[in-house]
């Protein structure tokens, strides 16, 4: 936006307002006058307002004012340039003698900060700020305190806390710390005053605050423009791109802001036009889908309905497995960043490993996007251990660039092309990463917007300006979906485009995040008419306000017939039967519910079958070594046409829930002990998951008809009683339903099969509605299970409903308190991520090798890196920094250590125990690899103890813990 040359604030002020100081660094004594940090942080305000924040942020944050987005320019910029006038007290301006000098030899007398001691903490310069504006907006523009404060918690909230209450009512107890007593009180008052009138003139508001004052900003207005306000200010205060007097050029304050823009060169926000080819045409030129190939029914359906809408909303997807919704979601999010005017897309999955999968097919599907091909665009993985992996990390390496203020005169030198995506330097870390235009990661980063945090603002910023897209909607439990509910209720509020995805919802589940996103309009029928559909698959649509519309698209065609089998848990019963079926060759999947389970069972079969035809994959292996095993299941047991190395011979596949999510392999027989039917659903669609041969006809003849052997449980009992590691995953309750479904199918042989994908609504309606049928004789154990269940879930909601942000409040009230009684910073650790998931807080250790001689090595099978260094066995001396290459190989080591390990007694000791190998060399600002880590030394033979345990590790079993 172009506008007419202003004078600057420096003019408009007098020489004791000009001594106001606002930044000071005690290194080179540099420093920065109030009114230079105001002009600074209100031109980035105003160049993040033109060039970066998406159209949807824009629209939001100015709905409200009586002149559209020109008003809300004016207070964004406005906002950001008073944030900061809480400096101008005593209680800010003492903390530096010299240049509380200055101010003192021009009229602004104050105590010393020994002086006025410990009071200074109850006015720290954002709530000052906010008294300060408040009252300014008071006495001399006639608002009630209100009206204000809808205004000034912008101020007050710009370190990332609202202020509460009981802050406020404080600092008007003590007004000394905004003014001292006595002669110099009114030229506090006045060079106060001073600041906030040249900013009201400079930025164009003084003439607006007459039409302002009726304004009922919206709550989430208010969060936007204190998060817009809060990257002014970050981005302001780099003193690299924005440097201290007197060591800044003698430069005019426009090319001062210029320099620092064109050297912080952030990407602008992906801005799509809506897809003007029909959906066949769009999933088959955004996916690369081969000539002839066509998009299936429920793609084609969502796409139709996205555009349908009349604008952005909520989409669930329900359809089978291997159907394509993570397309389909990708084509809708395209629609509805075009009609809303989000500026990128977040896909939320469950794990680190399937963030990892997602990554690559986001930024396949992002390099086909016509909108992307003339713009650099930032891209981000987020978890804990992104860092680790190759794909981000070139990206990270090939985006590199230095933060800091170029040379206005020196040549354009664009470090990147144009149409290329970057992982930018400045959006990095735990309060700026989720920033970034594209991002995948885990759902812990979008739960964490309903997490009463500091900096929260932040996080919403980071999720209002995109298409957000939860996959695996049906692997969150209570605790998770408290949050996540109250996170869709916001989304809803700020118009934010949402798609679920689930293979295996529950009915009354589809209802709860419909109605979450939609809020309390919308007719009653309709939502119930949500919970009763039982066709499938099944797209529901709502927009925020208004009421649901469903779809009901057919399916590809090919379906799967599963025979059910109830089998006996018995380890040589299972072995025998499994030496009959694969007997003419085969590859069988064995799913256990615990890692226990899947040891016993690997053991026994490798008795049987030999060591190199049983393969073992569950969550207790180190990074490296589950990574490279994800990537073994997919290259041997993958789809047709891509898989290499299947075994011709007997082979299996011995593994826990890690089989059950986004990997797209494909066994001929599925062994599995009983589990929820939606997690048994997930799991069936790894059996016959593709053709192979006319009628199955490649696959061995005895395993041309999908089986499904159920186990784990004692069938035999009149009513069934699962083994009792599955009850400590599940809860019998859950269990017995599950059983209660699939026994209508069990011992009925091809008479009655399970038909893929026909019945999986009503298997899932079976075991999850409460008016469900009960076979005979089950009632009392079902009774008394369903009294433990309901209990935990109650538990679970309330423990959740502590930290839970509240709900969106009435437009006009103030933001005041709006994440008090939280819990501080949050990020993804395992702390963090057991603040929004029921789960005790993990122990991670990094893995390494203890010789014989006492010297530490990376673990010795290490492969080889893509540029064939070697990482397997590279020494890591305990007197100086690891060379970066062998710091990263062991970081890449990382292992959470089991469920035995997170009682708060035996972490203690384990802490203890592990932090007797503690490495002063490797805990320095070069080592960011080992600092902090928790190393866990394994001897020669890879066995360790701690806490009480005896700890076995293989490349090929993982870690085994047995009790000492």
């Amino acid at each position: 936006m172009t506008t007419a040359r202003r004078p600057g604030l420096r003019a408009r002020l007098t020489a004791p307002a000009r001594t106001v100081w606002a930044k000071h660094d005690r290194g080179t004594d540099g420093w920065l006058p109030l009114w230079r940090h105001m002009e600074d942080s209100a031109a980035v305000a105003g160049l993040l307002w033109d060039t970066w924040l998406p159209r949807n942020i824009r629209a939001l944050i100015s709905s409200a004012l009586p002149e559209g987005e020109r008003d809300g320019r004016r207070i964004a910029v406005w906002l950001a340039g008073v944030h900061d006038i809480g400096k101008a007290t005593p209680a800010f301006a003492c903390q530096v003698d010299q240049l509380a000098d200055r101010m003192r030899d021009a009229g602004l007398e104050m105590r010393s900060a020994k002086a006025l001691g410990p009071d200074r903490r109850i006015a720290p310069h954002g709530l000052a700020g906010q008294a300060l504006l408040g009252e300014w907006l008071r006495e001399r523009h006639g608002w009630t305190v209100k009206q204000a404060g809808q205004f000034t918690v912008v101020v007050g909230g710009h370190h990332g806390v609202p202020p509460e209450h009981g802050q406020i009512a404080a600092l008007q107890r003590h007004g000394h710390l905004l003014r001292s007593p006595g002669p110099s009180r009114e030229t506090w008052q006045r060079v106060q005053g001073e600041l906030l009138d040249a900013c009201a003139e400079e930025y164009r508001v003084r003439d607006r605050l007459d039409a302002w004052r009726d304004v009922r900003l919206p709550q989430t207005a208010q969060v936007l423009l204190t998060s817009l306000v809060i990257v002014a200010d970050w981005i302001a205060s780099n003193a690299d791109l924005f440097p201290y007097f007197p060591q800044d050029a003698a430069r005019s304050g426009e090319e001062r802001v210029a320099a620092a823009w064109r050297g912080l060169d952030l990407p602008a926000p992906w801005a799509p036009e809506e897809p003007t080819e029909d959906a066949q045409q769009l999933i088959a030129t955004r996916f690369g889908l081969p000539d002839g190939a066509k998009a299936r029914p429920v793609q084609e359906a969502a796409v139709e309905l996205a555009r349908s809408m009349g604008g952005p909303g909520l989409m669930v997807i329900e359809a089978p497995m291997g159907e394509g919704k993570t397309e389909a979601a990708l084509a809708v999010a395209e629609t509805f960043a075009a009609l809303s005017g989000a500026g990128g897309v977040f896909f939320a999955l469950p794990t680190m490993a399937t963030g990892n999968a997602m990554f690559p097919r986001l930024l396949d599907w992002i390099d086909r996007l016509p909108s992307t091909k003339d713009a650099q665009h930032s891209v981000l993985l987020a978890h804990s251990k992104a860092a680790l992996n190759e794909r981000f990390a070139d990206l990270v390496r090939d985006s590199a660039q230095q933060i800091v203020a170029v040379d206005l005169d020196a040549p354009r030198n664009p470090r990147i092309a144009s149409g290329e995506l970057v992982a930018h330097a400045w959006l990095r870390g735990r309060k700026k990463a989720m920033l970034s235009s594209f991002v995948a990661g885990t759902i812990d980063q979008l739960l964490f917007a309903g997490l009463k945090s500091r900096h929260l603002a932040m996080r919403h910023l980071a999720v209002a300006g995109k298409v957000v897209v939860i996959d695996e909607a049906h692997a969150y439990d209570t605790y998770m979906s408290v949050y996540l509910d109250r996170v869709l209720a916001w989304l809803g509020a700020y118009g934010v485009p949402v798609v679920v995805l689930s293979a295996t919802l529950p009915a009354r589940r589809r209802r709860e995040l419909v109605e979450a996103y939609a809020g309390a309009a919308g007719a009653p029928e309709a939502f119930a008419a949500v919970a009763d559909a039982t066709a499938y698959p099944v797209l529901t649509a709502v927009r925020h306000g208004a009421s649901p519309v469903m779809r009901t698209p057919g399916v590809s065609g090919r379906g799967t017939d599963v025979v059910l089998e109830p089998f006996d848990d018995d380890m040589d019963v299972l072995t025998e039967r499994l030496a009959d079926e694969l007997e003419g060759g085969g590859c069988a999947l064995v799913v256990r519910n615990t890692v226990k389970r899947v040891l016993e069972t690997a053991k026994a079969l490798r008795a049987r079958f030999g060591d190199g035809n049983v393969t073992v994959a569950h969550s207790c292996f180190v990074d490296v070594d589950r990574a490279a095993k994800d990537a073994d299941l997919l290259t041997r047991f993958g789809p047709p046409g891509t898989a290499q190395g299947r075994p011709s011979g007997p082979h299996i596949v011995v593994a826990s829930q890690v089989a059950e999510q986004s990997l797209d392999v494909d066994f001929d027989l599925l062994v599995t002990d009983l589990c929820p039917v939606d997690l048994l659903l997930q799991r069936m669609g790894r059996l016959h998951r593709h053709q192979r041969g006319a009628d199955q006809q490649d696959r061995p003849e005895r395993l041309r008809r999908a089986r499904c052997l159920v186990t784990g449980a004692d069938w035999d009992a009149e009513v069934p009683v699962p083994v009792r590691g599955s009850v400590a995953v599940y809860g019998a309750y859950a269990l017995l339903r599950s059983a209660a479904a699939l026994l209508p199918y069990f011992g009925q042989g091809e008479a009655r099969p399970v038909r893929l994908p026909d019945d999986i609504s009503p298997l899932i309606q079976a075991a999850y509605a409460d008016d469900a049928e009960e076979p005979a004789g089950w009632a009392d154990a079902l009774a008394d299970a369903r009294e433990r269940h309901d209990g935990h879930r109650a538990d679970q909601a309330e423990r959740a409903s502590v930290f839970r942000l509240g709900e969106v409040g009435a437009a006009g009230k103030p933001l005041f308190g709006w994440v008090a009684a939280g819990v501080g910073d949050t990020d993804d650790t395992p702390a963090g991520r057991a603040q929004v998931r029921d789960s005790r807080e993990n122990l991670e250790v990094v893995v390494v090798r203890r010789r014989d001689d006492g010297t530490l090595t990376t673990l010795p099978w290490l492969a080889p890196d893509r540029h064939g260094n070697a990482l397997g066995g590279l020494d890591l001396p305990l007197d100086q920094v690891p060379t970066r290459r062998a710091a990263r190989a062991a970081a890449s080591c990382g292992l959470r250590l089991p469920m035995q390990f997170s009682y708060a007694d035996v972490m203690e000791r384990a802490i203890a125990e592990l932090e007797e190998l503690y490495v002063p060399a490797w805990q320095v600002k070069d080592s960011h690899w080992l600092s902090g880590q928790l190393i866990l030394a394994l001897d020669e033979h890879c066995q360790t103890h701690l806490a009480g345990f005896s700890l076995s590790y293989s490349e090929s079993d993982g870690l085994e813990v047995t009790r000492d």
